[in-house]
């Protein structure tokens, strides 16, 4: 990585790491605390990608060698699970989970935009022009669901505790352990196809020519115009 990248790099994965904690403070000013938002994956995945940026940022100021991408790529899907489902289930007013989007203060609202829409973002972005292209396996896609269905076991243990879930389609209290059951087997489905497509990108990526040199034009009519290397070269 050239000089010039690594510094961009560096300056993206910074923002990164200022944005998730920007999202978690202005919404822990809200009626949530630090505690309580905790148990969700929005928050989980962004700390996961916040810590991931401020390890990767500091590799690249040391002109270190990058991250694995295994473990780039994974981070990259979560927090990207955590913007898709946000934006296509929970705040979507036709989806069969849609949450009750209450009114928010401005400072929690900028915070929910941070966590759901800025990081995500920000986190793709950094994969797509920083990341080292063609590591990324098949198989990757389903090792990646390792963490998803950890976040399961661990909601529906807690909301045996507690008698609460954080959201609604893995809400045992209302669907019932069938329900769940379906609803996650949809959902880990489309998060393995999400990881097949960070595969395919990064497998269409790596086949990018890269540019080819090229010979200035006023040296190859400088060599043209020396008769002692024109005549060496009959």
């Amino acid at each position: 990585m050239s000089l010039r990248r690594r510094r961009l790099a560096v300056v993206f994965r910074l923002a990164i790491v200022i944005s998730v904690l920007a999202g978690i403070v202005l919404t822990a000013l809200g009626p949530a605390t630090v505690t309580g938002l905790l148990p969700y994956f929005t928050i989980q995945s962004n700390v996961a990608v916040g810590l991931f940026a401020g390890y990767a940022a500091w590799r690249a100021w040391q002109e270190l060698p990058e991250p694995p991408s295994a473990l780039k790529g994974a981070v990259t899907l979560y927090i990207t699970i955590t913007g898709v489902v946000y934006h296509l289930v929970l705040a979507n007013p036709a989806s069969p989970f849609a949450m009750p989007q209450p009114d928010r203060a401005l400072g929690e609202a900028l915070g929910n935009q941070f966590l759901h829409t800025v990081v995500p973002l920000l986190a793709v972005a950094d994969w797509a022009l920083f990341d080292q292209r063609g590591r990324l396996r098949v198989r990757y896609a389903a090792w990646w669901l390792a963490f998803p269905l950890a976040y399961l076991g661990f909601a529906l243990v807690r909301g045996l505790i507690v008698d609460r879930y954080p959201y609604p389609f893995i809400d045992a209290g209302q669907l019932g352990y069938d329900g769940v059951s379906l609803s996650a087997v949809l959902f880990a489905f489309a998060f393995w196809l999400l990881g097949l497509l960070f595969v395919g990108i990064d497998r269409g990526l790596s086949r990018r020519p890269g540019p080819r040199p090229t010979v200035p034009a006023a040296r190859a009519g400088a060599d043209d115009a020396v008769p002692g290397r024109t005549a060496g070269r009959r």
